[in-house]
This record gives structure tokens, sequence and C-alpha cells, in this order.
């Protein structure tokens, strides 16, 4: 486990690791299938994830219990643990892919083989309570994982075709939104809306609001400083997404980003009661103020399509027009 280093406030982070890129994919490489979180109810689901992989190009191996339950999880935390270190340390693996969220990867942070992982740089890729393993890889290890859709995830041909752009070509892809009008006078989907224009680069950090807040105060949260902060949320009423940025706010982790995208909050509506802040009005308090490149409403989250992030990649973002590009390459030569 890494020490703390002194943060803002005289709050404590995970002391910063010089970035590690994982090593580069082709067709015909070997993957592995890993359940870090929630038990996946039906076996079709096992069988898609393998297809959708296999359909990708790749062989397909399996974590020894990743078809395991243990009450709603996927196996024991050591069985669960123990498979993504066995993917990360076996030679033919090229790269590991979440199966699925859900609940129970933080769990997991204390037991994974930290040197391992560093001194077998592979992909990692996954999403929702994913965001657990994401950012503790990257405080503890430096090495960039992607943040985009797990095994049992949607496939769809904006999504594979990403995969293949990143994975396959390495391109420095650019990040914008899909805007479609349809038959409406002016498009609705996937709007942007910026909060603070400008520009900014920057590595990114970030995935999941109440999975990475809730790491506050341990050694697996990434520092935030010079770096620009990605979020997204699903069925969290917006006092809870002020209660969370509120938590990064009072721990000092917003002070120093240099740029912020909040993607989609997925089925965050009000409760019932008084009332509600509105999403716009929580960005106004907890973000307009850090006077930082800051725009809402990016394709990352709990919806079909979704953008894959690099964390840890190296971008540039520009919160008038909504986008983010990749600025280096986030695989190794090769």
């Amino acid at each position: 486990m890494l020490p703390l280093a002194g943060g803002f406030g005289g709050h404590a982070f995970a002391a910063s690791r010089s970035r590690l890129l994982p090593v580069p994919l082709r067709k015909g490489d070997t993957v592995a299938l890993v359940s870090p979180s929630s038990a996946t109810d039906e076996r079709i689901n096992l069988q898609l994830a393998r297809e959708v992989m296999e359909a990708l190009g790749f062989k397909v191996k399996t974590g020894a219990h990743y078809g395991s339950r243990y009450g709603h999880l996927a196996g024991t935390d050591a069985e669960r643990a123990g498979d993504i270190n066995t993917a990360f340390a076996d030679p033919e693996v090229r790269a590991v892919i979440a199966l699925r969220g859900g609940s129970g990867a933080a769990r997991l942070l204390p037991l994974l083989d930290y040197e391992a992982i560093r001194a077998n740089p592979k992909a990692l890729l996954g999403y929702s309570d994913i965001t657990a393993l994401h950012c503790a890889i990257h405080a503890q290890t430096g090495l960039v994982t992607f943040h985009g859709p797990n095994g049992t995830g949607s496939w769809n041909r904006f999504n594979a075709d990403q995969f293949r752009r990143i994975f396959f070509e390495r391109e420095l892809v650019e990040y914008r939104n899909l805007v479609e009008a349809g038959d409406e006078l002016v498009a609705r989907r996937n709007r942007t809306l910026t909060i603070t224009g400008g520009r900014a680069r920057g590595e990114l950090v970030g995935g999941n609001l109440a999975v990475l807040s809730a790491l506050a105060g341990s050694p697996y949260l990434p520092d935030f400083r010079g770096r620009i902060l990605f979020l997204e949320d699903v069925s969290e009423a917006p006092y809870r997404v002020d209660r969370m940025l509120t938590t990064l706010k009072l721990m000092g982790a917003l002070d120093g980003i240099a740029g912020f995208i909040f993607g989609e909050c997925t089925d965050c509506d009000p409760g019932d009661g008084y009332g509600s802040l509105t999403l716009d009005q929580i960005f106004d308090d907890h973000i307009r103020p850090l006077g930082v490149p800051a725009y809402s409403g990016a394709m990352i989250g709990h919806i079909r399509q979704q953008f894959i992030v690099p964390v840890g990649g190296r971008v540039e973002m520009d919160a008038d027009a909504g986008s983010f590009r990749l600025l280096e390459p986030v695989f190794q030569a090769g």
C-alpha cells in the first residue's frame, strides 16, 4: 500500500504515481472476463458476455468464480480479488473485462496485488461499481484503465466501433456527443450544457460519483490536482448528488482540478417533500465557483451509447463545444 501524500487543507490523497500504459491489444489476443462486484442473475448473461468478446475478435478466459454467488456478490472477497490478481498475472491475458457492476468492488481494494498489476500492465474495462477498481489501480500503480461498457452491457454499433478505434486502431479520438434532431426542429437528446467556458488540459480521473466519493479518506482515491474530473451517476436524487459533491469539496478534492466533465445522471429525479435543488443549481454551487472549464451532458454513464474514457489519459477539453480529445497514446507502442 502506498503512503499518503498531503493534500489540500491538510487532507490526504493517494501519492501520485507516474502514468503507466497498458500493453496494446490485437484481434486474436486473450482477454479475461472477471466479476468483481454483484453476481449475475441469469446464465445467459455469462454466455452473452463471452460471445461479445469473441465477436470483437478475442479468445476468452473466465475467472474461476465469475459465475459464483455469495449473497448478492459474485463470490467472496478473496475469490473475486483472486480472479483479478490471476488475470493480471496470467501471461496469456492481454486485457481484463468486468462482467458487470452493482456493488462490492471496493471490498476488494486491500486484497489486490498492486505490484503484480504494475509489473503486468493491462487494460481494465468496466464502469459503474468498477469505478472503485479504476480509482484504486490508478492511484496505486498509475495504470491507465478504461471506463466503459461492461461485458454484459450494451455492445451496440456505437460502443463496438469506439472500442475498435481506441483499442485496435489506437486512435487519438475526439469525444463529441452524437446529436441528431430526428423529427424535432432542434436536437433535444445528447445535448451538452456549458457550466464555465474555456479549455483545459490534463489527465482524466473519475467515474461513478457515489462509488468514488465513498473512497474519501482512503489511499485508493487518486489525487485530482491538475486533472480533469469526470463524473456520472444513476438513481440518485439531486440531494444525494449535492451531498457527495459536498464531501469532495470539504476534503479539498475539488480545489485543484483543471476541468470538470459531468456525464449523465440517469433516473436522478427528486423525491417527495418540500422541493429539491436542481442539478444545474448544484453545479452552480459547487463547480462554477472553481472557475475552471466545466460542462455537463457528456455521453458518459448508465446509458446505451457511452464513451469509453481512459482513466489517466491525457486530454484537452473544450467546455464551450462540450467535447474533449485525447492528446497522447493510451497504450504502449507495438
